[in-house]
């Protein structure tokens, strides 16, 4: 069955996308469209921040582009040498929370330890939080313009200090509409679409609508997690697979339960 992710592309070490790897090994024929581009903004600003953890009780990361507006300010002001031996050092001794396995690896890549990866959403990242932060001194966050407020609403709940930056910003990628063209020509109306973030749901479902025609309501909708499944919700689709995890097994999982006609579940 032919299954369509609306996600970036992400190689791991074998070069292929692990989502569609998992998904293969569950029988499905899986293809990926990516549905949003990223700006960065602010990276000068960010830069100096970074310069300084003093300054900060720690860091947290909750998504990968968060994690690659460090990279870029490292790069850009040539600061690896500087980063090597004394920055890495003096965030490493503060906690640095991070939301996500895949976000998790690539914060470990620049040399940082974290933890909370495995809390799966922003809510309960807040929430491990709040029950491990005890520094008077913000918590620096580098964020998106789409970033949801929960998290930083907990902490300030609990009164734990938090600096957001907004580092980057979501627009809908140019390619959306002639990938969907393509794909929808060479392989008809998928049995699922998995959708991976609110914002790519808004960039996205009314071309899909379009070019699946009567279809439309035969295909298994999945979200990545309980925020995408909301926005599902929202706009009146019925969620047939959330995954338990934002991890490539825990979707496969779930999308070929989705799948299995009603009398083999």
């Amino acid at each position: 069955m032919k299954v369509l992710l609306l996600k970036d592309a992400k190689e791991d070490d074998c070069g292929q996308d692990p989502y569609i790897r998992e998904l293969e090994l569950h029988g499905l024929e899986a293809t990926l469209i990516p549905v949003l581009s990223f700006e960065f903004l602010s990276l000068p600003s960010f830069s100096e921040k970074l310069s300084h953890p003093e300054h900060y009780g720690g860091l947290i990361f909750t998504s990968p582009r968060a994690v690659e507006a460090v990279e870029l300010c490292l790069k850009k002001d040539n600061k690896t040498e500087v980063w090597g031996k004394s920055l890495k050092e003096k965030w490493n001794a503060k906690s640095v929370y991070v939301v996500g396995n895949a976000t998790a690896s690539l914060v470990n890549k620049i040399g940082l330890d974290v933890e909370g990866e495995n809390c799966g959403n922003a809510e309960k990242l807040a929430e491990y939080i709040c029950s491990r932060e005890s520094s008077v001194l913000p918590l620096l966050f580098p964020c998106g313009n789409l970033k949801r407020e929960i998290l930083p609403k907990m902490l300030k709940d609990k009164g734990i200090p938090m600096e957001s930056i907004t580092v980057y910003q979501t627009v809908p990628h140019p390619g959306i509409q002639v990938n969907l063209d393509s794909y929808y020509s060479k392989k008809g109306v998928p049995a699922s679409i998995t959708f991976f973030s609110p914002s790519g749901l808004t960039y996205s479902l009314k071309h899909i609508q379009e070019l699946s025609g009567a279809s439309f309501d035969q295909i298994k909708f999945a979200a990545i997690g309980p925020t995408t499944a909301r926005a599902l919700a929202a706009q009146g689709l019925p969620v047939s697979c959330t995954a338990e995890s934002p991890t490539p097994q825990a979707l496969a999982a779930g999308i070929r339960k989705a799948l299995q006609p009603q009398g083999s579940r």
